[in-house]
């Protein structure tokens, strides 16, 4: 579901300026989350370090990680955000070392990450032409503190989440990031019309159902039993899901740097999933 979102963004900026849909975004799958919560009777806030925890995910990973691509995603390909984003899992490996005691970098994991990391760069490596204007820079560079606050967030969720519910991990921080993205919204967008077709609708609602409820609530879940060194390799996964998607429902053509690249992400993967370290 992941490896769709970038295109379902790009879809949905066309009828919504940047804040505004990630604030519709966010609100739509809280809602869907805390009704969610009451059905299945989870208690939210009761654990130690929870609200705190929502605060950091809130302001981190939802209302800076997810400003920042959508706004850069004006000026950024798909493609081009895919390899920027793909330095998150080589972050996490970093503070997982730093912070986790139980994920001490070794030299396995690691390289495994970096052949998976230049086999991203191998599928999207024709978009690295397309960073030559102005704004295409400066959108660049802001789009990798995406990454940056999103593995500082995931790694603080691994080190004091652990007895907190997946649901309270991911609506509560979407309810903060929906607060946060609306006043930004009438603070830069005020003039700028929304425009609602059924794409941009149909977009929306894919990336609050699929996109945010459940795969946040299913990440944070994962960070509960996996290393999150580990679990941080899912983005890797998600550009060779956004090419085949491309290839096998779009028509678009499968090429040698798309399989050289495929290749090397998977091996890198595999590589680092059966480090023991």
């Amino acid at each position: 579901m992941w490896g769709t979102t970038w295109a379902a963004i790009r879809v949905g900026l066309d009828g919504m300026p940047p804040f505004t849909s990630v604030a519709w975004r966010f609100a739509i799958a809280t809602a869907i989350l805390l009704a969610i919560a009451k059905a299945m009777k989870v208690r939210l806030g009761a654990e130690p370090h929870e609200k705190t925890l929502w605060l950091v995910n809130g302001a981190l990973f939802f209302s800076v990680s997810y400003g920042v691509v959508y706004w850069s995603e004006q000026y950024v390909p798909s493609g081009l955000a895919s390899i920027l984003f793909a330095t998150f899992p080589l972050l996490v490996t970093l503070f997982a070392h730093l912070l986790l005691p139980g994920e001490p970098l070794r030299f396995r994991a690691g390289l495994g990450a970096l052949i998976a990391f230049c086999g991203v760069v191998v599928i999207f490596s024709e978009d690295l032409v397309k960073i030559g204007g102005p704004k295409t820079k400066l959108a660049a560079a802001v789009l990798l503190l995406s990454p940056l606050v999103s593995a500082l967030s995931s790694v603080s969720i691994k080190k004091w989440g652990a007895r907190i519910h997946p649901i309270s991990l991911a609506a509560m921080p979407m309810a903060i990031a929906t607060v946060v993205m609306t006043a930004m919204a009438l603070l830069f967008e005020r003039h700028r019309p929304v425009v609602w077709t059924r794409a941009s609708i149909g977009a929306l609602a894919y990336l609050s159902v699929f996109g945010s409820a459940m795969t946040f609530t299913l990440y944070y879940w994962l960070l509960r039993h996996v290393r999150a060194s580990h679990v941080a390799l899912i983005a890797y996964a998600t550009p060779i899901i956004a090419v085949a998607t491309g290839v096998l429902f779009l028509n678009e053509p499968l090429t040698s740097r798309m399989v050289l690249g495929g290749a090397l992400v998977i091996a890198g993967v595999a590589f680092t999933a059966k480090s023991r370290y």
